[in-house]
């Protein structure tokens, strides 16, 4: 495990323990998606024409938070007040309140219809913007994700791109399998790699396309502790009292880099 990757899953345990909310185990499953997709996109808080990223699967917020706070948006301190009365973050991030949040999420399947609609304007101004969004597999069971990637492909949008995290979360319900072959057949371009090797990452985000691109992320649920990749349906919403924070943190440390 990247050792930048371990430093921000300490810091969601940390958060977690210290605000008393938070899901853990999603949050683990797209670190390196994001950690890899902020070392690639063109994200200045200071540009004009800077890259857009929005988490449509919202409740993966401390996640973002915490890689966020690693690219020096703000202290992660501040993350550990998350859900507390005054603090500017929530269990959904607000972007009127934290830097570098672009759209405010948290119902599942609706943050993909803002990022079409977002790559859509950059494509009619001629603005040479990149739209991200992250959705969950889980949040793929909404019909707006495929009305919505039905209007990208329709709208040619070539600067839009959908990674698909799929960790299984939805395998006690409604599981989508072969998630690729659905988005090859609404006309996307797909890559499929594995959501926790950041070079496969990186390489899949800087691959040019003509249409809308989809990166196809198999990862684990709660990767880098055992613990919660065991217990993660127990550890949905739950989080670490001392001695547990304490735990999975040395279950961390044993990770092999």
């Amino acid at each position: 495990m990247n050792d930048t990757c371990k430093k921000i899953r300490k810091n969601i345990l940390w958060a977690s323990k210290e605000s008393g909310h938070g899901h853990i185990p999603t949050c683990f499953s797209v670190v390196e998606i994001l950690f890899a997709l902020y070392s690639t996109m063109n994200h200045d808080p200071s540009l004009e024409n800077k890259d857009v990223f929005i988490l449509s699967k919202g409740h993966a917020a401390l996640g973002l938070y915490c890689v966020l706070a690693e690219y020096g948006y703000f202290p992660v301190e501040g993350v550990g007040t998350m859900g507390k009365y005054l603090s500017d973050f929530g269990c959904h991030a607000d972007r009127m309140k934290v830097p570098g949040i672009e759209a405010s999420t948290g119902s599942l399947g609706h943050g993909i219809g803002i990022a079409v609609g977002t790559a859509l304007a950059f494509k009619i101004k001629g603005e040479a913007r990149k739209v991200f969004t992250l959705i969950g597999d889980g949040e793929s069971n909404e019909g707006t994700v495929w009305e919505s990637t039905l209007v990208a492909v329709n709208q040619g949008l070539y600067n839009l791109t959908i990674i698909y995290d799929d960790n299984q979360s939805h395998s006690r319900g409604l599981q989508i399998h072969d998630p690729e072959a659905h988005f090859k057949g609404f006309g996307c371009d797909v890559t499929s790699v594995n959501g926790h090797d950041i070079d496969e990452l990186v390489s899949a985000y800087r691959k040019p396309s003509t249409t809308v691109k989809v990166i196809v992320a198999h990862t684990v649920k709660g990767y880098g502790c055992e613990s919660l990749v065991r217990d993660q349906y127990a550890w949905h919403r739950r989080t670490p009292n001392q001695q547990e924070f304490e735990d999975l943190v040395r279950e961390l440390d044993e990770k092999p880099v």
